[in-house]
């Protein structure tokens, strides 16, 4: 194994020596600011940290190192559809570059086994790294020791077939997948409405990236908690976050969340990335069984990705509802009053300017389909476009857009108020009618 090739060795040194030692810097002042309360009485021993990484390719072998400041347990198992190797951990601080398991295309090797990973948070007291394969893979080897001097946890792959890799995941598959979600609170007998904010990702799953590491789920995340506090300040609506820290969420949580707790609009918070830079501005998807364009249907593919991309694996939707008149009666209502609030939110939006050329259109977003919940999923713009990236991480633009956010959700609850001028006018001239603020 020593004479492998190392693809990713330890953080990114783009932009000079200085690189590795500001990108710490910066993770360590993210882990700081992640919004964990501080623990009251003697303080909680620190978990595990991973301190470098390095991943070693030859055509017939792979091995991920991971340096840490002490020996872990792991529970190791291969996932299919796509090919991924799942390494599960008791709570790990990763205080690494974000963007070492992502090489640059033109620094991959044809042979190479591995093509990417990642990590980060998965459950309450657990983390996870998800491997990402180009062909089925055999685990030669998944065990933490401290025999070179210092820790470490060492993975260890070989090419193996198909068939061999379906019968592994399927004698080594976890009886449970994820840890659910926190309950959500009960529905409360306050008669103010509740409007439930979902920023995308989180934890393990980072979302799309900028070009020099910046990520979705940090951005929707503060967009998120601006917008709650703009609404919570105004006193007309009751605000819940699916997450409110860097923790992985699977969708169907989230919309379960939602439900549970009886809101009465979902908004789910997202940003993209694309191969080309010129495409910029917002965009405000509804759902549906046929997405309205090409670019909807891939967007809706890769944020319906996201459980995968956490090591979790695809599930079939549950049709078991369908049949039914009530259901979809209440369905066809609910979408409705989606496409309602999409058109206001867009209204709103124009004050803030920077839309995308097409802002509204629809695809099968998993996280939309509660068919008794108004939802609509707002991608506040592209991390492959430096205007939008720019603006995305400008505090002063992320006031003004969560602002302009709060008032087109009050304006939705205001005219939700009054049936009888939603009765009398078809939806769209119920929009027709709002007023952008001056």
């Amino acid at each position: 194994m020593d004479e492998m090739r190392p693809t990713g060795a330890g953080p990114s040194r783009r932009g000079g020596r200085r690189a590795p030692a500001l990108r710490f810097a910066a993770a360590a002042l993210a882990l700081a600011l992640s919004g964990a309360p501080a623990a009251a009485g003697p303080a909680a021993p620190e978990p595990v940290s991973s301190i470098a990484v390095r991943l070693e390719q030859q055509k017939d072998r792979a091995r991920l190192v991971f340096e840490t400041t002490a020996e872990v347990k792991p529970s190791v198992f291969p996932v299919a559809d796509p090919y991924r190797i799942v390494v599960d951990l008791p709570e790990m601080a990763f205080r690494l570059d974000p963007e070492v398991g992502r090489p640059a295309k033109d620094k991959r090797g044809g042979d190479d086994l591995v093509t990417s990973f990642r990590f980060g948070h998965f459950a309450p007291g657990r983390s996870r790294i998800v491997i990402d394969l180009a062909r089925p893979a055999k685990i030669l080897r998944a065990e933490s020791d401290s025999k070179l001097g210092s820790p470490r946890l060492v993975v260890e792959l070989e090419p193996t077939d198909a068939a061999s890799f379906a019968a592994e995941a399927a004698r080594l598959a976890p009886t449970v997948s994820a840890a659910p979600a926190a309950e959500p609170p009960a529905p409360a007998a306050d008669a103010k409405p509740l409007l439930v904010i979902d920023p995308g990702h989180g934890g393990v799953d980072v979302g799309a990236a900028g070009p020099h590491g910046e990520q979705e789920k940090t951005i929707v995340l503060e967009f998120a908690r601006a917008l709650k506090g703009k609404l919570e300040a105004d006193g007309k609506l009751r605000v819940l976050l699916t997450r409110n820290e860097d923790a992985f969420m699977a969708l169907d949580e989230r919309v379960r969340v939602a439900r549970q707790a009886g809101a009465e609009l979902f908004l789910s918070i997202h940003a993209d990335t694309l191969g080309e830079t010129s495409v910029e501005g917002a965009t405000v998807y509804t759902v549906s069984a046929r997405a309205s364009d090409s670019e909807a249907a891939k967007i809706a593919e890769k944020e319906n990705f996201a459980d995968r991309a956490a090591g979790l694996e695809r599930k079939s939707e549950d049709a078991g509802e369908v049949g039914d008149i009530l259901y979809d009666l209440t369905r066809r209502e609910t979408r409705a009053y989606s496409h309602v609030f999409a058109r206001t939110l867009i209204a709103y939006w124009q004050t803030v300017g920077h839309l995308n050329k097409n802002p509204s259109r629809s695809a099968g977003f998993v996280v939309l389909k509660a068919f008794d919940i108004p939802s609509v999923l707002l991608e506040l713009g592209y991390l492959s476009s430096a205007r939008d990236l720019s603006r995305m991480l400008s505090p002063e633009w992320r006031e003004r857009a969560a602002e302009a956010t709060a008032q087109a959700i009050e304006r939705y609850f205001d005219e939700r108020r009054e049936p009888a001028q939603l009765q009398a006018s078809a939806p769209s001239q119920a929009v027709a009618t709002t007023q952008r603020p001056q």
